[in-house]
């Protein structure tokens, strides 16, 4: 039995009914052999994995199929510059019991995550504040463990316990991740779906649609990946999950109006708003 196939039935032999939902979904679709495989033998062998690709890329959906694979609770992160550590850990409040005020700690997501053996997602890691993280360097390297620094309670991982991260490199908010945080990932690069398999993702989740419109919609995307490479349009506008909002739209309203607002109306340079609108338009002639 292989390391995977190993890993997925020790993992769902426990009982997470009272973290069900948070398991996640399940539903990704790689854009080439190796990288579920790659990405679930890395979890597997307990190392923190971090995904590299461009917004709407299907990172996080990737994640909730590992936490779907494992049956293994994910609990979530998201990144900004307001995190801190109270955000990450968990805070102190006053409670009654027993007619008197005591203090009591809350658990944050990777107190959790860390006790309870679940996966921890981590979000657009890199908006964070450089000086939030490295309160998880001991999570992340070989100790596995941390001190609460609001309790003083020394926390050792869960053997299941496991993190991914999502980073999405160079938009604006963002700054490069510390060398000593990025050390302690393996970093897997999370391209855009292209080729045969975007045509399953949207057979799959527009079953009904017409095959006018997802072959109209799939010959876009290839055009929008193709000016992102040349540098002519930025990253969001090749984005899937703009790409998958378009077609629900267009169903009801029309193709033409829906890519305007669900991707070209997103973009903040005019230049790149009409690059995709005359992309659409010669597709639709």
């Amino acid at each position: 039995m292989d390391l995977i196939q190993q890993e997925i039935e020790k993992r769902q032999q426990r009982d997470h009914d009272k973290f069900s939902s948070l398991i996640g979904t399940g539903g990704y679709i790689a854009p080439d052999d190796r990288l579920w495989t790659d990405v679930l033998t890395a979890v597997a062998l307990r190392q923190p994995v971090l995904l590299k690709g461009p917004t709407g890329a299907g990172k996080t959906k990737l994640a909730e199929s590992v936490s779907h694979a494992f049956n293994q609770p994910m609990q979530s992160i998201n990144s900004s510059v307001d995190l801190d550590a109270e955000s990450l850990l968990g805070f102190k409040t006053l409670i009654q019991e027993n007619g008197a005020s005591v203090i009591d700690f809350v658990e944050g997501p990777v107190v959790k995550a860390m006790k309870e053996g679940h996966l921890l997602y981590i979000d657009e890691i890199n908006m964070a504040r450089a000086e939030t993280l490295p309160i998880l360097h001991g999570v992340l390297d070989y100790r596995r463990m941390m001190t609460n620094p609001f309790t003083g309670e020394v926390i050792k991982a869960h053997p299941d316990f496991g993190v991914i991260a999502a980073i999405n490199e160079g938009y604006i908010g963002t700054s490069p991740m510390n060398e000593a945080l990025k050390n302690r990932f393996v970093a897997v690069p999370v391209p855009y779906l292209n080729g045969e398999e975007l045509r399953k993702l949207w057979d799959r989740e527009f079953p009904e649609a017409p095959g006018s419109l997802k072959t109209f919609m799939f010959n876009l995307a290839g055009d929008l990946m193709k000016q992102v490479e040349n540098g002519l349009l930025s990253d969001e506008a090749a984005s899937v999950r703009s790409l998958l909002d378009a077609t629900a739209l267009a169903v009801h309203i029309g193709a033409e109006r829906a890519v305007n607002y669900a991707i070209a109306e997103k973009l903040d340079d005019e230049s790149e708003r009409q690059l995709v609108k005359d992309l659409t338009t010669t597709w639709l002639k």
